[in-house]
């Protein structure tokens, strides 16, 4: 039996990681959140892993409003750099691996050919300088770990892209998304899938950092008229430029990611993103029309 700890209990891919641990026996999970765990405390991290003795930890914790980030440092930075290094540390004390996530955000989007992992990041948030900072907290705190960079994560469950338009689909006859951000969108069941095969040993990748999303690539714009094509929503889509809809934050133009190391490192394919949409969205209606999948 395989232990994990799994943080960020209640979020979008914790709750992925349910779905795909529920069907892989041989796996004892274990689930918290802030109100259980706060990774910004040091000592109550130690104290837990000292109960709990998992094989695995899987952070799924982070604060990921990035647009308040600009205005709240303090608390993006806690949660993003702190944690994760407290979290770090506490493997290393016990020997467990640490599989943490992090994101595309970390580059600055001026490429126009797919992120690879020895590029330099160069984050143009406060967001994204957390989250690199927080890459760099866990490699330098501990060996064995794995760190995978996501983009676009969406689900059946909580708030996300997907769930959003299918809201306004349904709700206004125009929804207008900006079309000059590229990136791949990601389906948290896919990248669940492949975290719950590391942690059963189904695959052997070496430590280090990782770039998983979904193959191809969409702007907002592409992504939002797929879901509303696949979903057969009555509402229409219009593309629009990003300075119609001004942000405190940054976002990359340009955020594609490379998934050669990975496919490399594991001998997986990567499901592309059309059709991962379309297995989102016969999951979710699977569960008559709800925010959770089976």
């Amino acid at each position: 039996m395989v232990k994990v700890l799994i943080t960020g209990g209640k979020g979008q891919l914790a709750q992925c990681l349910r779905s795909q641990i529920e069907k892989s026996p041989g796996v004892d999970a274990v689930y918290v959140d802030v109100e259980d765990l706060d990774i910004t405390r040091g000592p109550d991290v130690v104290s837990r892993f000292g109960e709990e003795r998992p094989d695995f930890c899987i952070n799924c914790a982070a604060y990921t409003a990035v647009d308040q980030a600009e205005s709240e440092p303090g608390p993006a930075r806690a949660i993003n750099v702190d944690g994760p290094r407290n979290l770090a540390r506490a493997c290393n004390q016990y020997g467990v691996t640490l599989i943490h996530l992090s994101t595309d955000f970390v580059f600055d989007g001026q490429k126009n050919t797919p992120y690879r992992e020895s590029d330099q990041p160069n984050p143009q948030s406060v967001y994204g300088r957390t989250k690199w900072e927080g890459e760099k907290a866990v490699a330098d705190n501990l060996d064995a770990h794995y760190i995978f960079r996501t983009s676009w994560l969406y689900s059946g469950y909580g708030k996300n892209f997907m769930n959003t338009m299918l809201r306004l689909g349904n709700e206004r006859d125009l929804t207008r998304v900006v079309d000059d951000q590229v990136g791949t969108p990601t389906y948290g069941g896919d990248l669940a899938r492949v975290i719950v095969q590391l942690v059963t040993g189904k695959i052997r990748p070496g430590y280090g950092l990782y770039h998983y999303s979904n193959e191809g690539q969409a702007s907002w714009f592409e992504f939002a008229r797929e879901i509303f094509k696949q979903a057969g929503l009555p509402g229409d889509v219009e593309p629009i430029g990003s300075e119609a809809f001004p942000t405190p934050a940054r976002r990359p133009a340009y955020s594609v990611l490379s998934k050669e190391k990975f496919r490399s490192a594991t001998g997986l394919s990567v499901p592309g993103w059309k059709a991962s949409l379309g297995q989102a969205l016969a999951e979710r209606d699977g569960t008559g029309g709800g925010d959770r999948l089976p």
